[in-house]
């Protein structure tokens, strides 16, 4: 199965470096994703379809108020996610990140149980071994850094329960 899940992504993901799929995807795939999750009870996504997907439940910068983001992650090997700000190859940082650097304590949800965690960002040569994880999972991904045009922000998730509680 997880050879078949590989070349399924090695083949999807040129496609979703496309012009089409980056004007389309922020459009189409968050209110699909909320449809799914209301439907699911939260335990199916699509992007959870082919890679590990979380819902981020993360507080406004600027509103306080809890703000819910359908992401990817990268499980990083020792209980937490990384995740990574592309936002779609966008010029400007997604919201949430911002949201994170404000109030690094956060939630997220993963096949439908939701967890506390708090949030770090990822740097410097740490930051390099994180792209490397990103991009064995979902080939290429990197990309959407290169024509964006600014640095991506990525963030590790760690778990404020017992590690065990989800397994990422």
């Amino acid at each position: 199965m997880a050879t078949v899940l590989q070349v399924v992504r090695t083949v999807v993901a040129p496609l979703t470096r496309t012009r089409v799929f980056r004007a389309v995807g922020p459009l189409v795939l968050p209110p699909v994703e909320r449809v799914l999750a209301r439907a699911t009870g939260g335990r199916v996504q699509l992007s959870g379809l082919l890679v590990p997907s979380l819902v981020l439940h993360s507080t406004g910068a600027r509103t306080g108020l809890e703000r819910d983001t359908y992401l990817m992650y990268t499980p990083d090997g020792h209980g937490r996610a990384i995740v990574a700000g592309t936002s779609f190859a966008q010029e400007r940082h997604p919201a949430w990140t911002y949201n994170l650097l404000a109030h690094p304590d956060a939630a997220i949800t993963v096949r439908g149980r939701r967890m506390p965690v708090r949030a770090t960002r990822i740097r410097g040569e740490e930051r390099e071994r994180a792209w490397a994880r990103i991009e064995a999972q979902w080939p290429g991904y990197r990309a959407y850094e290169r024509d964006s045009g600014r640095e991506v922000r990525l963030f590790r998730l760690q778990p404020l329960a017992d590690p065990h509680h989800v397994s990422m």
